[in-house]
């Protein structure tokens, strides 16, 4: 028993030497390089309370945002950054980087500390050793440190399915706006503001932002399809930024573009359902065959006894 406490003792006295270690020997940076990571920062914070119109419903701890905003620096001062994709997915929940970082450090912790004070009791009556409590304590803060990352690529898939469906109506929208008449630019405003769902909201948001800034909006879309990662708003800032010029080239062209994605979401949710069947059916397999171990056991003892 105290084996493991020194052991869990001296884990968190090492991990809060090394994070105080972190915080206090940051590298020196020059002037040109504070100046990016400022202006990096302040983008960073104007895409949150512009673009991403869904977290004005969303509250983040001032604390957990503080502690993950130093873990932030801490990163960025030795030159680390986040994959594009959890960026990406990130962008897509309405989640902010220090949130999520500060969620991962905590997890990883509290996952490191679980297992060592569940499992003491057990260890101080000798029924288990001190090497299963240990390794259970690393898988635990490795499991803890992952959660976080599976719940945002979870959230994310399900968020950008459901924003390309969107996507697709919305090319519809425009398409119609066209053919009443309207520009380009009229006909994107006037299709955003059809629905208040947080899929349009978000589009929404980015035209009058790109409005404000006196930006083009096919270059706003492009840059929240990036922000995203969403091919479809990427492929439309492309097609509309090479013939906005002409009404109905583009007006046939978005049409063309609203039924290719609908096929490919019909596709997609006809592979799903497969998928489910499949499952189903391997599920009963496995129920018939219980059920027959079921009846058959007794004749089966029965011969060999």
């Amino acid at each position: 028993m105290w084996l493991l406490l020194v052991m869990a003792a001296g884990a968190l006295v090492g991990a809060g030497l090394l994070l105080a270690g972190m915080l206090v020997a940051q590298p020196r940076t020059s002037g040109p390089v504070a100046l990016a990571q400022l202006d990096a920062r302040l983008a960073r914070g104007r895409r949150q309370a512009t673009v991403t119109a869904d977290r004005r419903h969303q509250a983040e701890s001032a604390r957990m945002r503080k502690f993950g905003a130093e873990i932030s620096d801490s990163l960025d001062n030795r030159g680390i950054r986040l994959p594009r994709s959890l960026r990406a997915s990130l962008a897509m929940v309405g989640q902010s980087r220090e949130m999520f970082l500060a969620q991962t450090v905590l997890c990883g912790l509290l996952g490191l500390v679980m297992p060592a004070l569940l499992l003491g009791a057990l260890s101080a009556l000798g029924l288990l050793g001190v090497t299963i409590p240990f390794w259970l304590s690393v898988i635990g803060a490795v499991l803890g440190a992952a959660a976080p990352y599976l719940q945002v690529s979870s959230q994310a898939t399900e968020r950008r399915r459901g924003f390309r469906h969107v996507v697709s109506s919305f090319l519809d929208l425009v398409a119609m706006n066209l053919a009443g008449g309207r520009g380009v630019p009229e006909a994107l405003q006037a299709a955003s503001h059809i629905s208040d769902g947080w899929a349009m909201v978000r589009i929404r948001d980015a035209l009058e932002a790109a409005r404000l800034q006196g930006r083009t909006p096919w270059a706003a879309l492009g840059d929240l399809g990036e922000e995203v990662d969403v091919d479809e708003l990427r492929d439309l800032s492309a097609a509309l930024a090479l013939v906005a010029e002409d009404g109905a080239k583009v007006r046939d062209s978005l049409t063309a573009r609203a039924a290719s994605m609908r096929r490919k979401e019909l596709a997609d949710a006809e592979g799903r359902a497969a998928a489910r069947s499949q499952s189903m059916l391997v599920a009963q397999l496995l129920l018939c065959v219980g059920f027959l171990v079921f009846l058959g056991y007794p004749a089966v003892a029965q011969i060999l006894g």
